[in-house]
């Protein structure tokens, strides 16, 4: 299956038909780490980072599980709660 989220020259292209509710998708645009996910009510949330040292672990991310797992201990290591 495709990915939901992917980026080429173009830019960013979004299949929320093939997004699971509640999990965090991504890919790199630009230096730019871009986020999204479909909540409970179908809805596509979007977002976008661009601190490098932030994009640089995103990119270390192979799944969405591991993207979790990431923003987890960051929430956890900056005190920040989700």
């Amino acid at each position: 299956m495709d990915s939901p989220i992917s980026a080429n020259d173009d830019g960013i292209k979004f299949k929320p038909e093939n997004m699971e509710r509640e999990k965090l998708y991504h890919c790199i645009f630009k230096n730019k780490a871009m986020l999204g996910f479909k909540d409970s009510q179908d809805v596509l949330n979007c977002y976008e980072i661009e601190d490098e040292k932030l994009v640089e672990e995103i990119k270390k991310c192979n799944t969405s599980d591991d993207l979790e797992k990431f923003f987890e201990n960051y929430l956890k290591s900056q005190n920040l709660k989700n």
